[in-house]
């Protein structure tokens, strides 16, 4: 029976950015982004655009949100990032218009094949669709949109998309109701 061997990883053909780039952006994150410290969201999203992501207006970005690298990053208008978020973004994240990604949100777009000895990195890009509520504590797997408007309650895993207006709770996600909007 084969196992892993982790001495056979070789991730060499991943080239996320130059080491100058990510090394500047380890500590612009660190004193800006993953801090306590509540700098004005405006001036987060300048940083943001500085290096490379695409944000539109009114984004709120609140304290100890932690981004692996901007320049995979697009952010829609009126978007909110609470408290805790991280956004573990080695592939391309895509957040529509008015997306929440509530308190301790993590969206994961790296993982690794199983089914390899070398154990070898696995990419998958995440898109939230406009109006997408992704809850407290809740996880985005790699390659999941989430659709219009969908949700993904407090402490679940989304493994696979979420339909347009569905609310979806558990590990993994199930679909359990329709989200509906009252006048």
């Amino acid at each position: 029976m084969k196992e892993v061997k982790l001495n056979y990883y070789n991730n060499n053909w991943y080239k996320p950015g130059s080491t100058m780039k990510k090394t500047l952006w380890y500590f612009t994150n660190m004193f800006f982004f993953k801090t306590m410290l509540p700098f004005p969201s405006s001036f987060k999203t300048k940083l943001l655009i500085l290096f490379g992501a695409k944000a539109g207006r009114g984004v709120v970005i609140k304290p100890n949100v932690n981004i692996k690298y901007p320049w995979f990053l697009e952010i829609g208008d009126d978007c909110w990032l609470g408290e805790g978020v991280w956004i573990d973004n080695l592939a391309e994240v895509t957040l529509g218009s008015n997306v929440v990604l509530s308190q301790g949100a993590y969206l994961l777009t790296g993982s690794h094949d199983y089914k390899k000895e070398s154990f070898d990195l696995v990419l998958g890009k995440i898109v939230l669709e406009d109006g997408v509520w992704i809850g407290a504590k809740a996880t985005v797997c790699p390659g999941v949109t989430c659709h219009s408007h969908s949700v993904l309650a407090v402490g679940s895993v989304a493994t696979q998309d979420l339909d347009a207006y569905g609310i979806y709770q558990g590990n993994p996600a199930t679909l359990k109701r329709e989200r509906s909007f009252e006048s």
